[in-house]
C-alpha cells in the first residue's frame, strides 16, 4: 500500500495542459487523489499552489483556475477522500445492544483507516491548528460523527453501564487507536507480521475496538479525584 503512495507522490511529471507534447490536464478524480498525496506528505501550508502544480505536471494557474483557489482546492479533496470513507463505514446492527453498536462502529472506523492512511495523516496534522481548515473538518464530519455515536452512549451512561465521560476525552479515546492501523512502520518494529493478510488487520482493528469499548464500559471509567 505505501509503496503505492510512494510511487504516486514521486518527483515524476503528472500528464499537463494541452501543448505541444504535453498531455491534457488530469481528470477531476485524479487530481483529487494527487491533491491528498500532498497535503497528507507536506501538510497545507507547505503544499504551495506552485508545489502542487509541479507535481500534477500543469500549469501554476491550474489550481487557481479550476477550483479558485488553494483553500477550495483542499476542501475539495477532504471532500473526495472523507466522503469515499464514510460512505465505505459499514452500519452497525441496529438490532444488537448499544454496546456492541458501538463496538461496531469504532471495528468499522478502524478497519476503515487501513484503507485510507492518506486521510488519517491529513487530519492528524490538522488538528493541531486552529485554523478555518479544522472549523471545515469540525463542521462537516467531526460532528455529524460524533452525533451517530453520541444517542447510544448517552444511553449507556443512564442505565449505569457507562460512566459519563467528557465529549474531548471520548473523541481522543476511539481517535488515538487509529494510529494503531496507519503506522505501519513501527507497528512492523513492534511485531506486526510484515504484509499482514486482510484477516489479520481485521482482527487488529477488533482488539483496538474491544479495548476502547471495554474501557469506556469499566464501571471506574471517567471517575478521577
Amino acid at each position: 500500500m505505501e509503496a503505492g503512495v510512494e510511487a504516486r507522490t514521486g518527483s515524476a511529471r503528472r500528464p499537463g495542459r494541452p501543448g505541444a507534447g504535453t498531455p491534457a490536464a488530469p481528470e477531476g478524480q485524479s487530481v483529487l487523489q494527487w491533491g491528498l498525496e500532498a497535503f497528507a506528505e507536506l501538510g497545507y501550508d507547505r503544499a504551495s499552489a506552485r508545489e502542487l502544480a509541479r507535481r500534477l505536471g500543469v500549469s501554476h494557474n491550474f489550481i487557481n483556475d479550476r477550483y479558485g483557489s488553494k483553500a477550495a482546492f483542499w476542501r475539495a479533496t477532504v471532500d473526495y477522500a472523507l466522503g469515499a470513507q464514510l460512505a465505505r463505514m459499514p452500519q452497525p446492527d441496529p438490532s444488537a445492544d448499544e454496546a456492541e453498536q458501538l463496538r461496531q462502529f469504532i471495528t468499522g472506523f478502524y478497519w476503515n483507516a487501513v484503507d485510507t492512511p492518506l486521510i488519517g495523516r491529513l487530519m492528524v496534522d490538522e488538528f493541531s491548528r486552529d485554523t478555518e481548515r479544522l472549523d471545515y473538518l469540525y463542521e462537516r464530519y467531526i460532528a455529524p460523527m460524533l452525533q451517530l455515536m453520541l444517542p447510544g452512549i448517552e444511553r449507556l451512561v443512564a442505565s449505569g453501564r457507562m460512566a459519563p465521560v467528557p465529549v474531548d476525552v471520548l473523541f481522543f479515546a476511539v481517535m488515538g487507536p487509529v494510529s494503531g492501523m496507519l503506522e505501519v512502520p513501527l507497528a512492523l518494529r513492534l511485531g506486526r507480521p510484515e504484509n499482514a493478510s486482510p484477516q489479520q488487520l481485521a482482527a487488529t482493528a477488533e482488539s483496538l475496538a474491544a479495548l476502547v469499548v471495554d474501557g469506556l464500559l469499566a464501571t471506574g471509567a471517567g471517575h478521577r479525584a
